[in-house]
């Protein structure tokens, strides 16, 4: 079962930030990376659903971050349907993010407390959410559906609403100032934070210091702001 409930993962985020995300097929080198994130101050860290037997590698991720990383929260994504969703549940995770918005899925979280933050793409589907319980929407995929402007477009009507844009988000200072600038309570960043190259070379290393960067880079803009 999840070790944090909704609002403390939501704290999480909110705190750093930034929702590393990743997917491996082999549990050791999950491993190394979620280590590596933790090490560089992540605080959350989002395994994707992808492939056959997914899950059995989240299960053994799962009881590795429990047991050696503690005060990480460890989430799957790409989850689609409410069976999924309880699924991982069951194995452990403390968050469930989707690329769509299914209302199922928020009956399965909010009976266990456990955030859920499903990708919205429209002011419409936002509100439903929120409706729905979310405290973290996703806006997916961010780049496509407006970028920072669709953000700060979502937040002058609705200023309550939290969001966390997920798609074409970099480490890099302009990119990340304009999501914040916009109004993005943290950002999920997948391939331009956690890169092929880093862990087919296992630089972990340099991931934990990419990570730490990143973080620093945030604190620094908000500061800004």
């Amino acid at each position: 079962m999840s070790k944090y409930s909704r609002i403390e993962v939501f704290l999480k985020m909110k705190e750093t930030g930034m929702v590393p995300l990743f997917y491996h097929t082999d549990a050791e080198v999950c491993k190394k990376i979620a280590k590596a994130c933790y090490d560089g101050g992540a605080k959350t860290l989002e395994f994707t659903n992808r492939g056959d037997f997914a899950h059995e590698v989240f299960a053994e991720l799962s009881k590795y971050v429990k047991k050696e990383l503690p005060g990480l929260a460890l989430g799957i994504g790409s989850v689609i349907d409410a069976g999924t969703a309880s699924l991982y549940i069951q194995l452990g995770a403390d968050f469930i993010v989707s690329p769509l918005l299914n209302p199922e899925m928020a009956k399965v979280c909010n009976r266990r407390k456990i955030l859920w933050s499903p990708g919205c793409g429209s002011v419409s589907e936002v509100s439903l959410a929120e409706e729905l319980g979310c405290e973290l929407v996703k806006i997916f995929p961010g780049g496509q559906v407006g970028g920072p402007s669709f953000v700060s477009s979502i937040k002058a009507p609705m200023p309550w609403t939290d969001v966390m844009p997920s798609g074409g988000v970099t480490p890099e200072y302009d990119n990340l100032k304009s999501w914040f600038a916009a109004g993005a309570t943290c950002v999920g960043m997948g391939s331009k934070l956690i890169s092929k190259d880093l862990i087919t070379g296992e630089k972990y290393s340099e991931l934990k210091q990419k990570v730490n960067d990143t973080i620093k880079l945030i604190n620094q803009i908000r500061s800004e702001l």
